[in-house]
């Protein structure tokens, strides 16, 4: 156990090869970890939002769950050929320089992610402690955020022994408290409610299958490859897959079918997740079950907290930053503060800015995952991994094709997409091809699609695998 308390000292670097170890089923332990959270049963009330029936948001679920989070299993296999960060094999595609484009984007993603489970956190530690008359206020809300922000930010700071052995504990626990969560809240569940549920159209479908898409599996993309670069190189590239993609995406489709179930009987639920969507859950707990639970949803909130700071920290150090990745953990943990304050204490209703950023950052991290996949496929020898840092290399400056690629791609995907937050200035967004076609939330069912994330990854993938071959055929020669 020793060894799992030392601060990890792996920055960018390559890992070397008397450190690479385990197998690919040890995968699991973590992105399980980092997905086991009950808000996937609130992601689930939010989903039927868009007018779904029962099986309607089970296909929407399942469909935007598994695929998404199959994404990030293909990128880990990356982290096989080069044993470097996510964002630092992505040089290889844009260019050394070039690649601060995606970087920018995804630190930023991860840092949102950050901000949203800590405050998550906070709100629902607030809402139990009032139910259970132990206080209410700024104090319950301020000390929530300063235990919550430090066991995330001191996680961050030891690394990737810690956090494969703690994530491990947050899963076995997290499961288990998951189980009686459902044990107890089941006798909600009203079948005749569910049943009567009408029956959206396809517009309806397709919504649900991309808010679930950027929900869950495309907000990890940015990370897949930084924990499968401990692998040997020797593992086997359909266990990495496998075990990634299962262990990321069992936990979210069971929770959200059991969510679809719940907020089709509980009206109470349906109503106030918009503005606490983990507090609205205790309406169906006794009071006993009050304490368990809030450390069932800390542990979920803290498991991907965990994993982002982690991977932000990394991103943040690809930047060019001259810090050490456990400094970076730091400025994590102020941003952490100014995003908290803005969830919890200004903003009127937790859902809108959430999903304003969910598709605003989703668009252009579409775009690089569908480029960054399809190098991958065209890639047939490992990363030059010396040639990784520095734009003398092989991989060179910038790569026009894919920094054109990724503009191109999400120009297009922001002109489907459309917000109609107003508690931000920069969240309010109508996207310019839908209103170029005289589409509007009044005349067309497809204006709330955000449809533009999907056409940012298929123009990603399609646009780099078309026009970047001759490049890689010239890095590879």
């Amino acid at each position: 156990m020793a060894n799992n308390l030392e601060v990890e000292q792996h920055g960018l670097n390559v890992i070397p090869e008397s450190e690479r170890h385990g197998k690919p089923s040890g995968q699991f332990w973590p992105w399980a970890a980092s997905n086991v959270s009950i808000f996937g049963i609130s992601m689930a009330a939010w989903i039927l939002g868009f007018g779904l029936s029962f099986g309607e948001a089970i296909l929407a679920g399942l469909v935007g769950i598994v695929f998404s989070f199959a994404l990030v299993g293909l990128i880990a296999l990356a982290g096989k050929r080069g044993s470097a960060p996510t964002l630092v094999l992505s040089r290889a595609t844009f260019g050394v320089n070039g690649n601060a484009l995606p970087t920018l984007v995804s630190y930023l993603l991860l840092v949102g992610w950050e901000i949203v489970l800590v405050s998550l956190g906070v709100l629902a530690t607030s809402t139990v402690f009032e139910r259970l008359g132990w206080g209410t206020g700024d104090g319950v809300k301020i000390g929530a955020f300063i235990v919550i922000a430090g066991i995330v930010v001191v996680s961050g700071v030891f690394g990737f022994k810690f956090i494969m052995r703690i994530q491990k504990w947050i899963t076995l626990a997290s499961i288990v408290l998951t189980a009686v969560f459902i044990a107890l809240s089941a006798g909600a569940i009203d079948w005749s409610a569910i049943a009567a549920a009408p029956a959206g159209g396809a517009e309806a479908l397709v919504t649900g299958i991309i808010f679930a898409m950027t929900s869950f599996g495309l907000g990890w993309v940015n990370g897949g490859a930084d924990y499968s670069r401990y692998l040997p190189r020797t593992a086997s590239s359909k266990g990495i897959f496998g075990w990634t993609t299962f262990g990321a995406a069992i936990a979210p489709a069971i929770l959200v079918i059991y969510g679809f179930m719940l907020a089709l009987s509980n009206k109470d639920i349906a109503e106030n997740i918009g503005g606490d969507p983990i507090g609205a859950l205790t309406a169906v707990l006794p009071t006993w079950f009050l304490i368990p639970f809030i450390v069932l949803v800390l542990l979920g909130f803290m498991g991907g907290a965990i994993l982002d700071i982690y991977s932000s920290g990394l991103n943040l150090l690809t930047l060019g930053l001259k810090l050490k990745r456990y400094q970076a953990a730091g400025i994590d943990g102020i941003l952490m503060l100014i995003g908290t304050i803005y969830f919890v204490w200004i903003a009127g209703d937790f859902f809108w800015p959430f999903q304003a950023g969910l598709y605003i950052l989703g668009v252009p991290m579409a775009a690089w995952a569908g480029i960054f996949i399809a190098d991958l496929a065209l890639r047939k020898k490992s990363y030059d991994e010396a040639a990784l840092y520095t734009a003398k290399g092989r991989y060179g400056s910038v790569n026009p094709v894919a920094v054109g690629t990724m503009i191109v791609a999400s120009v297009v995907g922001y002109g489907f997409i459309a917000s109609p937050d107003t508690s931000l200035a920069f969240t309010t967004w109508e996207g310019y091809l839908y209103a170029a076609l005289g589409m509007t939330g009044d005349n067309s069912a497809w204006y709330w699609s955000n449809i533009g994330v999907f056409l940012a990854l298929v123009i990603g993938f399609v646009g780099q695998y078309l026009l970047g071959r001759k490049s890689v055929e010239r890095q590879e020669a």
